[in-house]
């Protein structure tokens, strides 16, 4: 039998912070998107970087670059940490095991759990299993933890998912331009979630 994702549980795998109880769920790509995923080394070569627009070109110059789509989240979480104190984690800080639970199983319960949800999605992130894990959290928790998502994308990012997901679940929509952008919009979505419990419109989440 697979061993329950508690809130305890949860907190028992973090560190210590001002409000530990308060538990800030990030999602996000770990892998920044690598063209080889689509293109062939020759057909890359073919391409002349210097002519293409402005995005495009961040995409090719990146193409070998290490891995800074969960650096991204990692600096995230670190911000929120410190400012307000609360809680935040990733799925990895959790020690379950995804031959015990899956991972979009552990990513709903870990929404369930949570005070608020923050999706993250970058320009250069490899969203493909993000978005399968958004939809079935969506899809499952919409009509109870609605008030507690949001959806946070650069704002070079488009997506039919996005515009599917604003319609189908009402959900929170939210744009960014740099990281420190980013961090600010999470924070004040966080800072009122948590005036919202105290003040009685959320249910407070012991």
């Amino acid at each position: 039998m697979p061993p329950a994702i508690t809130r305890d549980r949860i907190v028992d795998g973090l560190g210590d912070v001002p409000y530990d109880r308060f538990l800030l769920y990030l999602m996000g790509p770990y892998k920044s998107f690598n063209l080889r995923y689509v293109l062939s080394d020759e057909e890359l070569a073919e391409i002349d970087v210097e002519e293409l627009p402005g995005p495009l070109r961040r995409l090719f110059r990146n193409r070998d670059a290490i891995d800074d789509a969960k650096a991204l989240l990692r600096r995230v979480q670190g911000s929120l940490r410190t400012d307000p104190g609360v809680n935040a984690f990733l799925a990895v800080d959790v020690d379950l095991d995804t031959d015990d639970v899956d991972a979009v199983t552990q990513s709903i319960e870990f929404a369930r759990r949570a005070n608020a949800t923050v999706f993250v999605v970058p320009f250069l992130g490899h969203n493909f299993g993000v978005g399968e894990e958004a939809g079935s959290i969506l899809e499952t928790l919409s009509a109870t933890h609605g008030d507690r998502i949001v959806f946070v994308h650069e704002s070079n990012v488009t997506s039919e998912m996005i515009r599917s997901a604003r319609t189908r679940w009402d959900l929170r929509i939210e744009t960014y331009e740099t990281e420190a952008e980013l961090v600010g919009i999470v924070r004040r979505f966080v800072v009122t979630t948590m005036n919202r419990e105290r003040f009685g419109d959320l249910e407070h989440l012991d």
